[in-house]
């Protein structure tokens, strides 16, 4: 599979679309894929959340990560009191879907969440040498 065609699986054909490229640019986290010789490696964008507002799901060949960043009880009591001048803060919550391509070892997927950025490393499996079959005689 060319890098091209990667691309195009693992968002989905959203850039083909412009309805469904407005809503990824504003509902969803932005996401950077790098491949390197022995993985894929996946940074999204998760800026307010930690480690324990986001969910990843590997479902055969499909990675979804989710996340719902819900407003505190508290908060919703201080709202009530509070008269805001601006508010662009907000509690919100996404799902992107990626289908992997055919070379991801689905046994050795790890993720990482540091300052706001969530890493998922993706590791290669190893490609098969070819075989030599011999020919017997009859």
């Amino acid at each position: 599979m060319n890098e091209l065609n990667f691309l195009d699986s693992l968002f989905n054909n959203v850039f083909g679309n412009t309805k469904s490229s407005v809503y990824t640019a504003v509902n969803s986290p932005r996401v950077d894929v790098k491949e390197e010789d022995k993985s894929y490696i996946l940074e999204m964008e998760l800026p307010g959340r930690s480690e324990n507002d986001v969910n990843i799901e590997l479902d055969h060949d499909n990675l979804t990560i989710s996340s719902r960043n819900e407003e505190k009880k508290e908060d919703k009591k201080d709202e009530k009191k509070a008269k805001y001048i601006l508010k662009e803060r907000h509690a919100s919550r996404f799902e992107r879907r990626f289908t992997l391509p055919s070379d991801v070892n689905s046994e050795d997927i790890t993720a990482t969440f540091k300052n706001g950025i969530l890493t998922i490393n993706m590791a290669k499996k190893e490609i098969a040498v070819p075989k030599r079959i011999a020919i017997e005689a009859c």
